[in-house]
């Protein structure tokens, strides 16, 4: 199943956020620590090559401490971009950032003007969150939901340091239709725009491959070993949904209970500290994304120059 969610105030806040940039001296993006490539913005990765850029990784007590530490030691590597993993349990991480900013800024800036920083995130990162933390105030509304946020804000961080605040935004489509599931998994696309099913089969699937222990610990069941197919993913939510009593008319399992137990249960923690992806995961796949998107533009190419020949002849 594709994936895809855009309302029309993302594509109204990514035209606006374009705007603004030129402006900007340091890019602040706020990525989800259990899906760190999966919620990045295609847009502002184009763009970091221009401006300063620190990452956050939100959520980081829900995700894999060891491939948190994958993941910064990557982008430091590969990028050059610092980063930070981020909790409103340790404010001390959080307290660091504007010194951060202030690093990544020429010192000539800093003492002519007040230092510009865009804050950018997928929907429901925790950017109002952290906003409202470093302020000490509620400056930014929050909700456990996504696209609270819906419109610019201008929010004085320090003296010497504005952070402009845009609304979370996704993209027009996932290429990377695995990408879209751990988006919709750890709940940056709206509910009602998801089959709760088709992502929980997608999460027990990834589980059972990755993460056996903390599956049989949470739900006392036996995940099957090696590659899953669907059946053997629809036969362990089945196996969660008897365990949890999820079920319908007549004593059957009811799988979507199922699904809303197993994907509730994974964006609270309860299954345990889970990321979805790997460094070396997300390069596979990004190989496979180049490879169909250019047959998608051969095939393109091919029917373009048929379309160019047919008018030809006939104007002959």
């Amino acid at each position: 199943m594709a994936i895809n969610w855009y309302p029309g105030h993302m594509h109204k806040a990514r035209k606006e956020m374009l705007n603004v940039l030129p402006q900007m001296d340091v890019i602040i993006e706020m990525t989800d620590a259990r899906i760190p490539a999966s919620s990045e913005n295609p847009v502002i990765a184009e763009l970091k090559s221009q401006k300063p850029c620190i990452k956050l990784l939100s959520k980081s007590d829900l995700a894999d401490p060891a491939l948190t530490e994958q993941w910064q030691q990557f982008w430091l590597r590969e990028h050059g971009v610092q980063s930070l993993a981020i909790t409103t349990d340790e404010p001390g991480r959080i307290k660091q950032l504007p010194d951060l900013i202030r690093k990544l800024v020429p010192a000539n800036t800093a003492q002519t003007r007040k230092i510009q920083a865009l804050i950018v995130g997928i929907p429901n990162v925790g950017k109002s969150t952290l906003i409202n933390y470093l302020l000490g105030r509620p400056a930014a509304k929050t909700g456990n939901e996504p696209a609270v946020t819906k419109a610019q804000q201008k929010l004085h961080l320090s003296d010497d340091i504005v952070l402009n605040d845009t609304p979370g935004i996704l993209w027009p489509k996932f290429e990377n239709t695995n990408g879209g599931y751990r988006l919709a998994i750890t709940g940056a696309i709206r509910d009602t725009a998801i089959d709760y099913q088709d992502i929980a089969l997608f999460l027990a699937g990834f589980l059972a491959s990755h993460y056996p222990q903390q599956l049989q610990h949470r739900y006392q069941v036996v995940a099957p070993a090696g590659e899953l197919d669907t059946q053997d993913e629809i036969d362990l939510l089945e196996q969660i949904g008897k365990k949890r009593g999820a079920k319908g008319a007549g004593g059957r399992v009811n799988l979507h209970k199922a699904a809303e137990v197993l994907i509730h249960d994974y964006r609270s923690g309860s299954i345990g500290n889970i990321t979805l992806e790997t460094p070396e995961m997300i390069k596979s796949e990004l190989v496979e994304v180049a490879r169909l998107r250019a047959e998608r533009e051969a095939i393109e190419k091919a029917k373009q120059e048929k379309r160019a020949k047919k008018k030809k002849g006939v104007r002959h």
